[in-house]
């Protein structure tokens, strides 16, 4: 990776985060999803196809990362992106398990990294509060931004910014060394990526736990499964044919209804 490659996934690492300086609806909610963060990073290393392969594969074992009790678990936005620019960095000439297994090493890597930077900026921004508390005693509200916004931000930007730097630029010197990627062996990154795989089930199980309201609906699923797996028609018709089926079911639903008020 270049200087400006490192720079730039850096700064998204930032932006992508909870309370970045473009709030959460763009940054946490949008960039730092899993899909959108591997479409930016393919778009600065230019590899948008190998980045989606991998972004894909991490959107879907996100589905099935779950948070009991507010516990902190992997940080998204290190570890999407860090994932992402690793596994380009080191997957040149893999296969997508391969690849993505090797995204899942550098994500683990991020999110850990992630995770402990989350605890030093929460320890970071206690003082923040007295600050505040200070100036709303003194009835002085025109600098409340300052604890509340520049130093927060200050904050949040060096504890995600800086590190990220390091790592990605441990990264970008390791790949430099012919016999680095040798060290880890292709057994391992085949397994990581079974494993991805595994939790992309996972993530589509806990979905698809919520879209089924009644056990007849499998049927549907079941239905376009075999469709993709044996038809081999595109994700596209299927998409299609499911619409078709729907709006027949909704108006001989509702002419069944109209039909039963008359007679009643």
């Amino acid at each position: 990776m270049t200087t400006l490659q490192i720079i730039l996934i850096a700064l998204f690492i930032y932006l992508g985060s909870i309370g970045s300086i473009v709030g959460n609806t763009i940054g946490w909610y949008t960039l730092g999803r899993p899909l959108v963060a591997a479409f930016i990073v393919g778009l600065i290393m230019q590899d948008v196809q190998s980045a989606m392969i991998v972004g894909i594969a991490l959107q879907i074992m996100y589905m099935g990362n779950v948070t009991p009790g507010g516990a902190v678990a992997w940080d998204l936005s290190y570890a999407t992106y860090i994932g992402t620019a690793g596994a380009l960095v080191f997957g040149k000439g893999l296969d997508s398990t391969e690849l993505i297994g090797m995204a899942v090493i550098f994500a683990g890597i991020g999110g850990l990294v992630g995770q402990l930077m989350w605890n030093v900026s929460y320890a970071l921004n206690l003082p923040l509060n007295r600050i505040a508390q200070k100036y709303a005693a003194q009835g002085e509200t025109r600098k409340m931004w300052i604890p509340n916004v520049a130093l927060a931000q200050t904050i949040g930007f060096l504890c995600r910014v800086v590190p990220a730097l390091i790592v990605l630029t441990s990264m970008t010197a390791a790949s430099q060394q012919a016999d680095f990627a040798s060290l880890i062996p292709g057994w391992v990154t085949t397994a990581l990526g079974i494993f991805g795989g595994m939790m992309a089930a996972l993530g589509m199980g806990i979905i698809l736990s919520f879209l089924w309201k009644k056990q007849y609906q499998i049927v549907i699923f079941l239905a376009g499964f075999i469709l993709v797996t044996y038809f081999e028609l595109s994700m596209m018709a299927v998409a299609v044919i499911g619409v078709i089926i729907a709006v027949l079911y909704f108006y001989g639903f509702s002419n069944t209804e109209n039909r039963e008020g008359i007679k009643s």
